[in-house]
């Protein structure tokens, strides 16, 4: 895109940018309460401050540091579900919890739609967007399939095309996963914009002439418009004008 251009589709990451996981605490209540495990509040706080430090929420915090024997699954964990959940199961399994079945039912609750809670802004966004015309993609580094999420919280009628990373074999920044979005949009990349959250992840899409729009991974609470500059930035293709 040109200065002054308006984009006519847009590609949008999906954890942090249009929806955000729930805390670790709530996570990790979440899954004590559906197995019938009880703490004590000062054992809840430890494991929820030890799961935080390990980074095991996918979407959540990150780890604090990755151990060297997970380091080769960390590297590449969204090009696969099986390196995804043995990405996060592992790094769960660096804190003792009080039944060993817990690291996989925490893996299990964060793809539930429940778990999932998009940014204020997200649903006007996307409706604005489909009302212009203008078509939606999400390109997301993910092991696990996230449509449920989007049906669930009543936003997938607004997506036009799902390019999840695992699907693919490949993850962001590499530029096959920007040209896949394009391509499912029917748009050339210099008409088509891009927003995340990850300056490197996301910036990738420049590479291939996409515009990059980034917004700030923070809570629900704490971003309710963020994404409402992409309005100013993206219009309808004219075809008409583009045939004269």
């Amino acid at each position: 895109m040109t200065a002054g251009t308006l984009a006519s589709g847009v590609l949008f990451d999906f954890s942090g940018t249009l929806l955000r996981v729930e805390p670790v605490d709530r996570w990790l209540r979440a899954v004590l309460d559906a197995h019938g495990i009880r703490t004590t509040p000062e054992e809840f706080a430890a494991h929820a401050q030890a799961l935080t430090a390990a980074g095991a929420l996918p979407g959540g915090p990150a780890p604090r540091a990755v151990p060297p024997a997970l380091r080769p699954l960390w590297d590449e964990r969204d090009r696969t579900g099986e390196l995804h959940r043995a990405a996060y199961t592992g790094l769960a399994r660096q804190v003792p919890l009080p039944d060993p079945r817990l690291h996989d039912a925490l893996y299990e609750r964060h793809m539930s739609p429940e778990a999932w809670q998009p940014y204020p802004d997200t649903a006007v966004v996307l409706r604005t967007l489909a009302g212009r015309g203008v078509p939606v993609a999400v390109v997301s580094n993910i092991g696990w399939d996230l449509r449920p999420v989007f049906r669930h919280h009543g936003l997938d009628q607004y997506v036009s095309a799902y390019v999840l990373s695992y699907e693919h074999g490949v993850q962001k920044p590499d530029a096959r996963l920007f040209r896949a979005g394009c391509e499912a949009l029917g748009l050339d990349p210099a008409r088509v914009l891009m927003v995340g959250d990850d300056a490197r992840a996301d910036g990738g899409a420049a590479r291939i002439g996409c515009a990059v729009h980034l917004v700030r991974h923070l809570p629900v609470t704490e971003r309710p418009d963020g994404l409402r500059p992409v309005l100013g930035m993206t219009a309808a293709l004219d075809l008409d004008a583009d045939l004269t």
